[in-house]
This record gives C-alpha cells, structure tokens and sequence, in this order.
C-alpha cells in the first residue's frame, strides 16, 4: 500500500513570501515548521509559520507532481488558488493538527 502525502503553502504575518512543501504526514511537518526544528531552513529564515493552503493525495508521488506543478506557477496564480480555498488567507493550522 502507497503512503499518501501532502502539499501545503506557507507564509509570514504579511503575506509576503510563500513556500510550498511536500510531505507524508502533515501535521507532523507542520509542528516542525512552526516550532523551528530546522534552525538554517528557508522557512525558519523567513518565519513562515502560517499554513494558508494545503492538499491532500493518495500517493506521495501525486503530491510531489503537484508540488512541482505549483512551484512552477507565477505568484499571482498561487494567489488565485490560495483564494479559491483561503479567501481571507487565515491561519489553518488548527484545522491540520485535526485533519
């Protein structure tokens, strides 16, 4: 049986910068994320703490198709998706910790 996996869309108090990750267990990175478990990542960096998008997939290997899919979109498209689900992009993270 194939591990289902993730993608998500992270960003700091202003909105300013996104990131967009992959994972198989998405509260689990999400905690990492917030709680700066990898002091040198280009998350810590930039405090992106704020999960204001995510997906869910069957197979690891879908959610990482579509995190590169994503990754190579302008801004202004990530927007659009983040809106379709997020209008007011708020903090999702206690929706994550129990999906």
């Amino acid at each position: 049986m194939e591990k289902g996996g993730a993608i998500y869309i992270l960003t700091n108090k202003l909105n300013t910068t996104l990131y967009i990750g992959v994972t198989s267990n998405l509260p689990k990175r999400l905690y990492e994320h917030q709680n700066g478990l990898f002091p040198n990542s280009f998350v810590t960096k930039y405090n992106l703490k704020k999960i204001i998008y995510y997906e869910g997939f069957h197979s690891i290997e879908e959610a990482i198709g579509r995190e590169k899919q994503l990754k190579g979109w302008a801004r202004k498209k990530k927007e659009d998706l983040i809106a379709s689900m997020n209008p007011k992009w708020i903090d999702l993270t206690n929706e994550i910790m129990n999906w």
